[in-house]
Formats: structure tokens, C-alpha cells, sequence
């Protein structure tokens, strides 16, 4: 038996109860979970904007030790320290063969096992997003575990699962920051402020942070942000004031929302790039004209995971945390266990915090 935060249905509380968890099949591992991130998808998730199966164990991001490998796994032992990736690429559909590991058809369904665990009653439960991090323990697909980075200890490596790889990748890859552009990240919490350190990894020149809280000032300027905005209806002009009356290079926004989407575009130079890393719901409509569209010259992409492919960003990611130009420990303002996840979406909701990271 293990203790493991379970959602029922649509909106419904989050409810804490013990489960079991079978023998690892031939191709899975048992991981014993060090911290597991609460991320904004995982409310998505309990809130219904992202549909899964039901009744679901959440959690994506993590990181831990492997216990136990199914006969067939070879490349894993127990000892092993590991880092959960919820959405790992099949490698033969056609967005592997382009090397788009990020859109891969199967990342979302291709490793999660419908009966993968149990309630105490016996109800039979899904793993959210293929790795159900909110346990003490879980069993995964192997391909759901990368080699946790040499040095770093494990209840911060938990973040390089989620936060971490799509702020740098939504940087690195997406909006593809040069030396000396000017960035504007939406949105403070775990995966802006990973944006706002992997801009100024980038070399962007200027730095500004946009925020509903006027207390998220603190941590983006810690991450590294030369200008920090308290949101409002003349968000977009004062940014254009700050960066020389024509905008910033880049806008990177991380709140999944119409209303900040749109803000996030106008705020950005003719042939600004615009990355939207946030998870919105399907009503939330962008509207645009046609000649704006012609006249600005703009870029609006979306981005899934950061555009990453886990194997090959995580060793890069190690290099910049060992040299100290990533700080990961500052992404976390409050650890807590497994009954504080319901404060912690709320929190969310209000805009509160970074990361809250659950520790085991």
C-alpha cells in the first residue's frame, strides 16, 4: 500500500487514500518519489480543462529512486536515481521522425497502464499524466525515467520534470532568445521563473516581469528580471515605454489566458515572436484582425513541453545548475506534503507563490 492524492471526477476535492500498486511489468519500474512538483497542468487536470480518465492519480513532475525493474527492463536498476518524464516520445510516429520528440502521438497515452492501480476498495485508477507522481511510490514504463543528473539532489530534480524544461525549452527553443533581446515573461510562478533564469541565460539584454501580484516582484528579480510589472489594462504600452517605445523582442506567457495572450502579443516590437507556454480552455477565444496581423509583423507560436526533448536538454540543463547559472532551489517558495496539494491549487488560483514542492 502506498498514500497517494486521488481525483475523482471534475472539480471534486482532492481525496488522499491508500492504493496499490502491482508488480512492475516486463517493460515498467517501481519509483520510490523523493518530491513531486504541483504544477499548474495537474489543476487543469483536477478542474477538467485537460479531459483524462477518471478516477485519476495526479502528478507529472518528479523525481526519484527506482525500487524494483520489470524483467524485460535492462538499462535500470534498483538504486537507481531517476527524474519522472510524463510524456515520453514513442520514436517511430511522424512527429518523432521530424525530431518534433514533443508532439509525439502517443506522449499523452502511449505509456500510462488503465489499470495500473487500485483504491482500497478496488476501484480502479489512471495515472494523470502517465507517471501519477502524487504518490509516495508509483509504477511507470521504463521510457517514463531519465537518469537523474549527477550532484543535484533529488527533491530539486523533481522540477527539471516539468517546470524547468518547459521554461528553458519555451526560451532555448521556442522563442529562440538571442544575446541583447529584450524578453517579457507573463506570469511568475515555476515555469516563468525558469523562462526569466533561462533568459538571462539566453543573454537577453532586457528582462521584464509581468505579474498579478505585486508580491512576485521579489522572486523575479532574484530569476533575474531587470523590470518587474504589475499587470493592469496599459500592461502592453508600458512595455513598449520600457523598451524604447517599440517592444520587446520576445514575450513568453505562461498563464493560458485570453485576455493575457492578446497583452502578450501587443507588447512585443513589429516582427516580435510571442511563445504561449500556458494551458488554457477551449472558450478561451484570441481574436485578431487581418490587417493587424499584416501591419505588426508578429509571431504567435505555441509550445508544448518547452519544444524539449528530455534526454538530450537534461545534461544541458546539469551544465548551467553545476556552474550556478540556474538555480533551482529558488524556483520553490513552499514544500509541503501530500494533504497540502488543495492549498496549494488554491494558491494558484489567487496567484500566490512559485513552486510548491511536496516532499516525501
Amino acid at each position: 500500500m502506498t498514500r497517494a492524492a486521488v481525483v475523482r471526477a471534475p472539480r471534486a476535492p482532492l481525496h488522499l487514500t491508500d492504493i496499490t500498486l502491482p508488480a512492475p511489468a516486463p517493460h515498467q519500474v517501481r519509483v520510490e518519489l523523493a518530491a513531486a512538483g504541483v504544477c499548474h497542468s495537474d489543476l487543469s487536470l483536477a478542474d477538467g480543462t485537460l479531459r483524462v480518465p477518471l478516477p485519476a492519480v495526479l502528478g507529472h513532475e518528479g523525481a526519484g529512486t527506482v525500487t524494483e525493474v520489470g524483467d524485460a527492463v535492462t538499462h535500470l536498476a534498483p538504486g537507481d536515481r531517476v527524474v519522472l518524464n510524463w510524456a515520453p516520445s514513442c520514436g517511430s510516429c511522424h512527429a518523432c521522425g521530424l525530431g518534433e520528440v514533443w508532439l509525439c502521438a502517443d506522449a499523452l497515452t502511449g505509456a500510462g497502464d488503465v489499470h495500473a492501480r487500485t483504491t482500497d476498495d478496488g476501484t480502479d485508477l489512471h495515472p494523470g499524466l502517465n507517471v501519477a507522481a502524487f504518490a509516495e511510490e508509483t509504477v511507470v514504463a521504463a521510457k517514463c525515467v531519465l537518469p537523474a543528473p549527477d550532484g543535484i539532489p533529488l527533491t530539486d530534480a523533481a522540477l527539471l520534470g516539468c517546470a524547468v524544461l518547459t521554461g528553458y525549452g519555451a526560451v532555448h527553443h521556442s522563442a529562440r532568445v538571442r544575446e541583447g533581446e529584450s524578453v517579457v515573461v507573463y506570469g511568475v510562478g515555476g515555469v516563468g521563473l525558469a523562462a526569466i533564469q533561462s533568459a538571462r541565460i539566453a543573454g537577453a539584454g532586457q528582462v521584464l516581469a509581468v505579474d498579478v501580484s505585486p508580491a512576485k516582484e521579489e522572486l523575479a528579480r532574484r530569476a533575474g528580471a531587470t523590470d518587474f510589472l504589475l499587470a493592469s489594462d496599459t500592461t502592453a504600452k508600458e512595455v513598449r515605454r520600457r523598451t524604447g517605445g517599440h517592444g520587446a523582442d520576445v514575450a513568453v506567457e505562461c498563464v493560458g489566458r485570453a485576455a493575457t495572450i492578446r497583452t502578450a502579443w501587443e507588447s512585443t516590437r513589429r516582427g516580435g515572436r510571442t511563445t504561449v507556454v500556458g494551458i488554457g480552455g477551449k472558450d478561451q477565444q484570441v481574436t485578431f484582425n487581418a490587417l493587424e496581423i499584416f501591419h505588426w509583423g508578429r509571431t504567435l507560436s505555441g509550445c508544448v513541453y518547452g519544444n524539449s526533448d528530455p534526454a538530450r536538454d537534461l545534461p544541458v540543463l546539469a551544465g548551467h545548475i553545476r556552474a550556478g547559472r540556474f538555480d533551482l532551489a529558488s524556483l520553490v517558495t513552499e514544500r509541503i506534503t501530500l494533504d497540502g496539494i488543495p492549498a496549494a491549487f488554491d494558491n494558484m488560483l489567487a496567484g500566490r507563490g512559485g513552486r510548491a514542492l511536496v516532499v516525501f
